[in-house]
C-alpha cells in the first residue's frame, strides 16, 4: 500500500515504505566490515570496476587505515542519526565493498553484530550477484525471523557489453539467477544501476529498467555515473573519450527509467552526493542531491505522469 507522501512524489520512496513497515522514522547506518571485492583481489578479476572509489560513498572506507571495529561504527552511527533525524529504529547496512566477500562463518559473526543493538530493526547487505552462495543466502535468509532483511546487488546495467567495458567481472545471467535464488529464500532485492555509463545509448539504459521489471525485484537504486580521481575512468576522462550527462538530462533519464518500472517497486535512490574532493564531474553530483531529487520531481509534475505509467 502507498502512502499520501508516495502519491504526491509520483513514486514509491524507500522513506515511505520503511514508515509503513515500522510506524516510525527508521535511518541506514552504512558499515565497512573490511572486506574485499573477488573483482579485485584476483577471486573473479582484477582492478576492480572502472569507476569505483568506494571512499566517495562509505564514511568509514578509507584507502590509509582499516575501518573502525563495527561496534563503534553503530554506535556512533545511531547517536548522529537520532540526533539529527530524531530517529529511534536502524538498519545496519554493510555498504563498503562486497559484503558477503568471506567465508559463511566469518560472515556469521560479523553480521552477529547487530544482535547486540535492539534498536536495530533491519539488516541489508550490499554485495555483487557472483558473490552470493547457496550457504550465504541461507545465513543472510536466517535473520528474516527478527529483521528485516535485504539483499542489495549491483547490476549497474542489463547490458553484457556495457559491463564488460566497464570491467565489472559478471553477466546479466549472474544477475538473473542470483535474483531467483534470493526469492526462493523470500529475500527481497534491491537492484543498484547507474546511468551514463560509457558507451551506453538511452535506448539501452531503459532497457535496463525492462529488465529489472521483468525480473521481479523489490527495490532499485540509481545513480549518475561519476569519475572520480584514481580510477581507470579518470584517465579515459581526461583523455576526452567518456561524455557525462548534465543535471536535466539525468533528471529526464530517471523518469523514463521509472516510469517503465511497476508501481509497487520501491525506489531506494535517486541520486547521491560524492564525499571528498576527488571529485572530477559532472560536478553537480556533488552539490547536493535533493536538488537533482527535485528537478525529476519537477520532470513528473511537467509530464504529468509517474513511476509505471508507460505500463498500462
Amino acid at each position: 500500500m502507498q502512502s499520501a507522501d508516495d502519491k504526491t512524489k509520483r513514486y514509491r520512496s524507500f522513506g515511505s515504505y520503511l514508515r509503513e513497515t515500522f510506524g516510525c522514522r527508521v535511518q541506514k547506518i552504512g558499515l565497512d566490515a573490511g572486506f574485499s571485492c573477488p573483482n579485485r583481489d584476483g577471486t573473479s578479476g582484477t582492478g576492480g570496476c572502472t569507476y569505483c572509489d568506494n571512499a566517495g560513498f562509505s564514511h568509514h572506507t578509507s584507502a590509509d587505515a582499516p575501518p573502525p571495529p563495527l561496534e563503534k561504527q553503530l554506535a556512533h552511527g545511531m547517536k548522529h542519526m537520532a540526533r539529527r533525524f530524531k530517529a529511534k529504529k536502524f538498519i545496519a547496512y554493510f555498504q563498503a565493498f562486497t559484503g558477503t566477500h568471506a567465508h559463511t562463518e566469518a560472515l556469521r559473526r560479523t553480521y552477529q553484530v547487530i544482535r547486540d543493538f535492539p534498536e536495530i530493526v533491519g539488516l541489508f547487505i550490499a554485495t555483487r550477484p557472483d558473490c552470493v552462495g547457496e550457504q550465504v543466502l541461507e545465513l543472510i535468509a536466517s535473520y528474516r525471523r527478527d529483521y528485516l532483511t535485504w539483499l542489495e546487488l549491483g547490476l549497474q546495467s542489463a547490458n553484457d557489453t556495457t559491463l564488460r567495458r566497464i570491467n565489472r567481472g559478471h553477466t546479466v545471467e549472474n544477475f538473473s539467477r542470483a535474483v531467483e535464488r534470493a526469492h526462493e529464500r523470500s529475500l527481497p532485492v534491491c537492484a543498484h544501476v547507474i546511468l551514463g555509463l560509457p558507451g551506453e545509448r538511452r535506448e539501452e539504459m531503459l532497457a535496463t529498467a525492462d529488465f529489472l521489471a521483468g525480473c521481479g525485484v523489490e527495490s532499485v537504486k540509481l545513480h549518475c555515473l561519476h569519475v572520480m580521481e584514481g580510477t581507470r575512468l579518470a584517465r579515459q576522462w581526461r583523455d576526452g573519450k567518456l561524455e557525462l550527462l548534465d543535471q536535466r538530462e539525468y533528471a529526464g533519464l530517471v523518469c523514463d527509467f521509472l516510469e517503465r518500472l511497476p508501481p509497487e517497486v520501491i525506489i531506494g535512490r535517486l541520486a547521491v552526493d560524492v564525499r571528498g574532493k576527488n571529485l572530477l564531474g559532472p560536478r553537480w553530483c556533488g552539490r547536493g542531491k535533493q536538488d537533482t531529487v527535485r528537478m525529476i520531481e519537477l520532470e513528473f509534475e511537467r509530464r504529468g505522469s509517474r513511476q509505471g505509467s508507460l505500463l498500462g
